[in-house]
Protein backbone atom coordinates (compact mmCIF):
# COMPACT_ATOMS: atom_id res chain seq x y z
CA UNK A 1 0.00 0.00 0.00
CA UNK A 2 1.03 3.56 -0.53
CA UNK A 3 -0.01 7.08 -0.05
CA UNK A 4 -0.46 8.83 -3.27
CA UNK A 5 -1.04 12.54 -4.64
CA UNK A 6 -3.12 13.29 -7.36
CA UNK A 7 -1.19 15.40 -9.49
CA UNK A 8 -3.92 16.02 -12.75
CA UNK A 9 -7.24 14.75 -13.63
CA UNK A 10 -7.80 14.31 -17.61
CA UNK A 11 -11.55 13.59 -19.17
CA UNK A 12 -11.07 12.91 -23.14
CA UNK A 13 -11.92 10.66 -25.29
CA UNK A 14 -10.14 7.57 -26.26
CA UNK A 15 -9.17 8.75 -29.63
CA UNK A 16 -7.25 11.56 -27.76
CA UNK A 17 -5.22 9.57 -25.92
CA UNK A 18 -1.57 9.66 -26.33
CA UNK A 19 1.92 8.34 -25.99
CA UNK A 20 2.89 10.02 -22.52
CA UNK A 21 -0.45 7.97 -21.17
CA UNK A 22 0.68 4.54 -22.86
CA UNK A 23 3.86 4.80 -21.85
CA UNK A 24 2.85 6.17 -18.23
CA UNK A 25 0.95 2.96 -17.18
CA UNK A 26 3.83 0.74 -17.39
CA UNK A 27 2.35 -2.40 -19.28
CA UNK A 28 4.96 -2.28 -21.92
CA UNK A 29 2.86 -0.66 -24.58
CA UNK A 30 5.52 1.34 -27.17
CA UNK A 31 3.13 2.69 -29.37
CA UNK A 32 -0.77 4.37 -28.51
CA UNK A 33 -1.60 1.63 -31.00
CA UNK A 34 -0.23 -0.90 -29.15
CA UNK A 35 -2.11 0.23 -26.19
CA UNK A 36 -5.10 0.99 -27.45
CA UNK A 37 -5.33 -2.39 -29.14
CA UNK A 38 -5.11 -3.89 -25.76
CA UNK A 39 -7.64 -1.90 -23.88
CA UNK A 40 -9.64 -2.93 -26.68
CA UNK A 41 -8.85 -6.53 -26.55
CA UNK A 42 -9.61 -6.31 -22.33
CA UNK A 43 -12.96 -4.81 -23.12
CA UNK A 44 -14.10 -6.40 -25.78
CA UNK A 45 -13.23 -10.06 -23.82
CA UNK A 46 -15.99 -12.33 -23.32
CA UNK A 47 -15.08 -12.00 -19.28
CA UNK A 48 -15.13 -7.97 -19.29
CA UNK A 49 -18.46 -8.01 -21.18
CA UNK A 50 -20.08 -10.47 -18.95
CA UNK A 51 -19.16 -8.70 -15.87
CA UNK A 52 -20.77 -5.53 -17.40
CA UNK A 53 -23.98 -7.63 -18.32
CA UNK A 54 -23.65 -6.21 -21.95
CA UNK A 55 -22.70 -9.17 -24.36
CA UNK A 56 -22.39 -6.45 -27.11
CA UNK A 57 -20.12 -3.60 -25.14
CA UNK A 58 -18.07 -1.77 -27.29
CA UNK A 59 -15.02 0.64 -26.75
CA UNK A 60 -14.52 2.66 -29.71
CA UNK A 61 -12.81 6.61 -30.43
CA UNK A 62 -15.41 8.20 -28.29
CA UNK A 63 -15.07 6.33 -25.47
CA UNK A 64 -14.69 8.84 -23.02
CA UNK A 65 -11.78 8.06 -20.31
CA UNK A 66 -10.87 9.62 -17.00
CA UNK A 67 -7.33 9.37 -16.47
CA UNK A 68 -6.09 10.28 -13.17
CA UNK A 69 -2.13 11.10 -12.94
CA UNK A 70 -0.46 10.76 -9.64
CA UNK A 71 2.72 10.43 -7.22
CA UNK A 72 3.81 8.31 -4.60
CA UNK A 73 4.81 10.04 -1.58
CA UNK A 74 4.74 7.31 0.44
CA UNK A 75 5.49 3.42 0.58
CA UNK A 76 3.63 2.26 3.40
CA UNK A 77 5.70 -0.58 5.49
CA UNK A 78 3.74 -4.18 5.94
CA UNK A 79 1.44 -3.43 3.74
Amino acid sequence: MAVVEITEVQVLPLRDADLRLALAEGEGHQSVAEWRAGHEDFWHGEEMREALGDPEFVVDGDTMLIVEWFRVVEVLQGS
